[in-house]
């Protein structure tokens, strides 16, 4: 029987129960494993992203404590479904974007605040497991019963604003009556400032979006750039750093505390390569290597942004990052970007 999220979700009894799912759907005896099921919303075509994830499955699934039903791509849950069954039971583990989650996790806006996004993405130790701005952001999800195993080690490369050839964009004049994608809080608050419409639309639905003349542009990632082939309908990219993004994997706070040792170590030791593998792949070789050089073949104008510009995007980071600090608390809020910044806290 093909798995669906509707018999996934019915069938969510029989694992509370104790049992696994066999060939065919139907319950087995319990195996020496403990079988845990995660998700991502994200296809492989994200190659630079299914890396980490991808490897990290196959390190807790080669362990002697668990065994791992794993699925990609939304084919079990939806991204905006993925959350609410972690908090539910329903699954084990997600991985996932910060900038879908933050108006759920507040405290996950700090991988996404302009002004901050630069200084993390030079700085992977800051954001790695086990450090100050780590647990902090652990000690916040607590709070909502969750918990982050992992962001990869780092963020991903700052999410630039991709323009198409019809509409190019090349200032933040430019971006002034404009329609464009965004995702995250942070993101919408820049454009809105800037003076353009933002639009929320999910990434697989762009390529149709931007051919169409819906939105005029996207701000967004390299790594969505190319797993849905959107250099095909862009013309420019301006490289002002808007916004960023984590993948975190996490799982409940209940969910880690009732593994065995054996299960959390499988965890620990798998999360371990994740950390040291997972943003510093993307980062560091797959994105100068293979897609910033599919972007030139492709191409695409790439326009750094001004000095002037620069300036006017850090005098508008001020703004967010106090609205932020609003919503998470004055003392976590100001310890984080402390944090992120490599200041004392």
């Amino acid at each position: 029987m093909k798995q669906t999220r509707r018999n996934f979700l019915m069938s969510s009894a029989v694992f509370a129960g104790g049992a696994t799912i066999g060939l065919g759907g139907f319950p087995t005896s319990a195996r020496a494993e403990t079988m845990m099921t995660g998700v991502s919303y994200l296809p492989p075509s994200y190659k630079a992203l299914s890396f980490g994830s991808a490897g990290f499955v196959d390190r807790l699934n080669a362990s002697d404590a668990v065994a791992v039903d794993y699925y990609d791509s939304g084919k079990l849950l939806k991204a905006d479904e993925q959350l609410p069954a972690l908090r539910s039971g329903t699954i084990d583990f997600m991985f996932h974007t910060s900038s879908y989650i933050t108006r759920s996790t507040p405290i996950l806006g700090i991988t996404g605040l302009p002004g901050i996004v630069e200084e993390l993405h030079r700085n992977p130790g800051r954001l790695a497991a086990g450090t100050p701005l780590f647990d902090l952001i652990n000690e916040e999800l607590a709070k909502e019963d969750l918990y982050m195993v992992s962001m990869m080690g780092n963020i991903l490369e700052p999410e630039y604003l991709w323009s198409t050839v019809a509409s190019p964009i090349g200032s933040i004049d430019e971006m002034a009556g404009r329609k464009i994608r965004v995702v995250g809080f942070e993101a919408t608050q820049v454009a809105e400032g800037f003076g353009a419409a933002a639009v929320r639309i999910p990434s697989s639905e762009l390529y149709l979006a931007l051919q169409r003349g819906t939105v005029d542009a996207a701000v967004a990632n390299i790594s969505t750039i190319i797993g849905r082939s959107l250099q095909e309908q862009l013309g420019t990219v301006y490289k002002l750093p808007i916004t960023a993004y984590g993948i975190g994997l996490f799982t409940t706070l209940k969910r880690w505390e009732a593994m065995s040792d054996a299960e959390k170590a499988a965890f620990t030791d798998a999360g371990k390569w994740l950390d040291e593998n997972g943003a510093n792949e993307a980062n560091n070789t797959i994105y100068p290597n293979e897609f910033w050089p599919m972007i030139e073949a492709a191409g695409l104008q790439v326009v750094e942004p001004s000095e002037e510009d620069l300036a006017r995007l850090a005098e508008a980071a001020q703004a967010v990052q106090e609205a932020w600090i609003a919503e998470v608390g004055e003392e976590t809020g100001r310890r984080a970007i402390a944090l992120a910044m490599g200041q004392d806290a």
